[in-house]
């Protein structure tokens, strides 16, 4: 836990102007974009980071409060990127933006931090037990595995370093219990040269991971073939997000994005979830902090944070950390990714991210875009979306990095610069409505102005795994709901009375579907998580029940029909599978929808 030691580099401050300062550093000292800095301000040194680079000056961007901080004072350059640590040890932890443990700080200076400080990210104390699996002589290409770690229910491969430039010779390699940065195995370069590697080991975060690999053919990038199950019946059924795929929610104030959020990362089929909340308020924060170590995990039956690393930069934190956050989680997830994993990266809020780069940009006095964003706001959230994908890598193994981003457009307005660039990358659009949610109807994803490309990319998984006419279905199924309303718009303003009973008929059943299908319980316990195999009984039945031609005396015995049916499918929806309920709710389904014209499957064929 003590300051790095002094640099040999320096330049002098010649300017401040809030979170931005500027430098001026001799004829003959380089100086290079995004590198690492400490400003010193008595004993206190603080981190900052290169932003841009004219000649002998430069603008960098100070990652804590600088006030005190004046014209003269002495800068430290390090001659580093600024990176990440990677190695056993962090999952389960929450982090700060730049990778400081906060349970770790806290411990250390209390709850109010100082500035200036810093706390390694993986615990130097820990010993973890090196099983390798190379032997001396053996023959490793960069990103390959030497040798793994247990942390906790996963293996945790310990990687040549991902910058090498070709395969090397290992020379040494022990096993045995062992710190981080002790001496794991020894290699030799194809030049002679001898190196030394420890159990992790630094990456800059604003490069990927597999860049150089896949240019120089280690690794290789893969079409998304299979959708993550989230258990939410609207996403895996409408509007699916690919593994390895990206996805955005939009949507305002109250709409539930943090429940709807929690109830993906707890529930989607992937290995490790990494949450970067960039920006949000520190009571919604808090409140994920601690509420995962204390919910079960439904895939291991051990707590949520078992295989859950927070990201944690606040709105009460300072702006320029709350930009880098999101590449330091990206990174993270590069890593578990190069593993074999599969990971879920959740950025809540890009807006606040994009927010940060505004102010920065304002301070850096560069040209305006629209609403004040940096002209490069579009490039940006392309650059980190694209970091997302399927990876296959060295050792031959698959990992993918999914990446959800929540917007937080103010008022509600889709039309501003954040929503429209990302939705100008993503593939899967979940758009909140405020409408829907101020009727209850959870999760507010609107079915009318949401969409996914992924449904038809992912065809041949759908056809293969749930039905061969799924996609042909589910789109059949949006048009009902596009007609439901269109016909609920007309009712607005004819009343019932203005419309056919025929037309009345097709509105109940977009409302049947919408109800009970759309509509889920975050909640209770047995509709929160529903897994494929109960969404494909589901929607068949439904689908059924829909396609079915009623006859109605009259349109009051319609409305109660479908009344009762939602009520009793709701019924079924709580109930959980091959208990007593969940047979009886069906049968009462089955029954009640028979007495008006519908045949069961199993009637249908034999008929």
């Amino acid at each position: 836990m003590t300051a790095e030691q002094p640099l040999s580099r320096t330049a002098k401050i010649i300017g401040v102007k809030e979170s931005l300062v500027l430098i001026q550093v001799d004829e003959d000292t380089p100086i290079m974009k995004n590198e690492l800095g400490y400003i010193c301000v008595g004993d206190e040194r603080l981190k900052a980071e290169v932003l841009r680079v004219r000649r002998r000056t430069a603008d960098m961007q100070v990652f804590e409060d600088t006030r005190g901080v004046k014209v003269g004072d002495r800068v430290e350059l390090s001659g580093e990127m600024l990176s990440a640590v990677l190695g056993p040890g962090l999952l389960g932890q929450v982090f700060d933006g730049l990778l400081n443990p906060l349970h770790a700080l806290a411990d250390h200076y209390g709850f109010f931090l100082p500035r200036g400080v810093s706390v390694p990210a993986l615990d130097q104390k820990k010993s973890w037990h090196f099983e390798p699996i190379v032997a001396v002589g053996g023959k490793v290409s960069p990103g390959g595995v030497i040798g793994t770690v247990p942390e906790g229910a996963f293996k945790h491969k310990i990687m040549l370093p991902f910058n090498e430039p070709e395969p090397v010779e290992i020379t040494w390699i022990r096993s045995g219990e062992m710190g981080v940065d002790e001496v794991a195995a020894r290699y030799k370069t194809s030049k002679g040269i001898e190196r030394e590697m420890t159990m992790s080991q630094r990456w800059a975060v604003r490069k990927p991971i597999p860049e150089a690999l896949i240019r120089r053919r280690y690794a290789e990038r893969l079409y998304p073939t299979e959708p993550i199950t989230t258990a939410t019946r609207i996403i895996d059924t409408f509007f699916p997000i690919a593994q390895g795929g990206t996805g955005c929610i939009p949507g305002p104030f109250g709409a539930g994005k943090t429940v709807l959020q929690s109830c993906i990362a707890r529930y989607s089929t992937v290995d490790i979830v990494i949450i970067v909340a960039c920006g949000e308020r520190a009571g919604e924060v808090v409140e994920t902090i601690t509420e995962y170590p204390e919910a079960k995990d439904p895939r291991t039956g051990g707590t949520l944070m078992d295989r859950t690393i927070i990201i944690c930069n606040t709105s009460s934190m300072p702006v320029a950390a709350r930009e880098a956050s999101i590449y330091t989680g990206i990174t993270l997830g590069e890593y578990f990714r190069q593993m074999g994993y599969h990971v879920l990266l959740i950025a809540d809020s890009t807006s606040r991210w994009a927010q940060a780069m505004r102010e920065t940009s304002g301070r850096m006095e560069e040209i305006p875009g629209e609403e004040a964003f940096p002209a490069y706001l579009d490039s940006s959230v392309k650059n980190i979306y694209e970091r997302a994908g399927v990876l296959r890598c060295p050792d031959g193994s698959t990992g993918s990095l999914t990446m959800i981003g929540t917007v937080s457009p103010a008022g509600g307005n889709f039309e501003e610069p954040v929503t429209q660039a990302t939705l100008g990358t993503v593939k899967t659009f979940l758009g909140l409505s405020a409408d829907r949610a101020y009727r209850r109807f959870y999760p507010a994803i609107d079915p009318l102005i949401s969409w996914s490309r992924y449904l038809d990319q992912l065809g041949n998984w759908f056809t293969g795994n749930l039905d061969v006419n799924w996609v042909r279905d589910v789109k059949s199924m949006q048009q009902l709901l596009e007609q439901g309303d269109g016909i609920y718009q007309m009712m607005q303003v004819t009343g019932e009375e203005g419309i056919t009973e025929e037309d009345f008929i097709t509105w109940q059943k977009s409302l049947l579907l919408d109800m009970v299908y759309l509509q889920q319980d975050a909640f209770d316990e047995i509709d929160a998580c529903m897994p494929r195999e109960r969404q494909l009984e589901s929607f068949c039945l439904l689908k059924g029940l829909i396609d079915t031609d009623y006859r109605f005396k009259d349109k009051d015995e319609g409305r109660g029909f479908f009344t009762e049916l939602t009520s009793l499918y709701k019924n079924w929806n709580y109930s959980a599978p091959g208990s007593s309920e969940f047979e009886r709710y069906r049968k009462e389904i089955t029954d009640l929808a028979t007495q008006h014209g519908y045949i069961a499957p199993s009637e249908a064929e034999s008929s």
